[in-house]
């Protein structure tokens, strides 16, 4: 399968990135910034992809996510190319039903089998997982 996105130059370090469906994004590393840097655009794929990865699978050990987020940080090099040698990926996540056990073996069969975004990074990559404390009444966000 072959995908493909368009990067359009506007002006300066600002551009507009469109993929097939004619999704946007705004790409700046003008200040002030009216969108992500490239970097960050990386550790939000990574953060998005291991994310839907993690739903799945929750939902099919029926431990529905009430609560979740994924929080991502990464660490560069000093020298060019400046990439990412470590990123920490940690999965925050609560709901009625939901085990620490269960969410740890999501996170990990996302980051060793199926998210494509980690698979195709060239970095160290360590997963945590918290499981908040879930109280009946509690608002689900979405």
């Amino acid at each position: 399968m072959t995908k493909r996105v368009v990067i359009h130059h506007l002006v300066g370090h600002r551009f507009l990135g469109v993929n097939e469906q004619g999704d946007k994004v705004m790409i700046d590393g003008d200040q002030p910034a009216t969108g992500p840097r490239p970097m960050e655009l990386l550790l939000m794929a990574l953060g998005a992809c291991t994310a839907y990865d993690v739903v799945d699978i929750m939902k099919k050990k029926k431990q529905p996510l009430a609560r979740y987020r994924v929080e991502v940080e990464g660490v560069r090099a000093e020298t060019h190319p400046k990439r990412y040698t470590h990123i920490t990926v940690t999965h925050i996540a609560s709901g009625p039903n939901v085990t620490l056990e269960a969410l740890e073996r999501a996170a990990h069969l996302s980051h060793t089998k199926y998210c494509s975004v980690s698979a195709s990074l060239n970095a160290e990559i360590a997963v945590k997982v918290v499981l908040e404390p879930w109280e009946e009444g509690q608002e689900a966000q979405g």
